[in-house]
């Protein structure tokens, strides 16, 4: 049998939307997500020196970040009030504020059942929203953490348990 592709649609954001002291997360998920990209930024040091008599040299990684890119479009129920998709209203709230009072936790991680899946809190920079006459109105934002992430359970695997 042959391998098969993961589909980059299979990824997942939920946001703790509990109330600020709560033991327990409130795990809520960012609705209309169209584009999801998880990466690290890597500081390195040159680590070279002279007992490589081959003349290859050396580099070693002394600091990781992490963050998070999405976009996607921007989403409500059908109420007649107002009531806006509240995993993106955590976040838009989360982006207007500075300081610790910023940090949101996350987690994310494939729907398909593979082991990817992360925790982790960040901060959410360059929320964006607006659009032409003709557009459904996009979002997008950037999560960048704080610290490193934690790998956990796979929420979906263990759903299904």
């Amino acid at each position: 049998m042959g391998l098969r592709s993961l589909l980059a649609k299979d990824w997942k954001l939920d946001v703790d939307t509990s109330v600020p002291g709560a033991t327990d997360p409130v795990w809520t998920p960012v609705k209309g997500l169209t584009s999801f990209q998880e990466t690290t930024d890597d500081n390195t040091e040159e680590d070279s020196d002279f007992d490589d008599e081959e003349g290859w040299g050396s580099e070693v990684v002394t600091e990781r970040k992490w963050k998070i890119e999405a976009e996607g479009r921007r989403k409500r129920t059908d109420d007649a009030v107002f009531t806006a998709d509240p995993g993106q209203e955590a976040i838009r709230r989360a982006a207007r504020k500075v300081g610790f009072g910023a940090n949101i936790k996350v987690r994310w991680y494939r729907r398909d059942g593979a082991p990817d899946a992360y925790e982790g809190v960040c901060t959410v920079s360059e929320f964006t929203k607006g659009g032409s006459t003709t557009d459904l109105e996009p979002f997008n934002f950037t999560l960048l953490g704080q610290g490193a992430p934690l790998e956990i359970a796979n929420p979906v695997i263990e759903e299904s348990e």
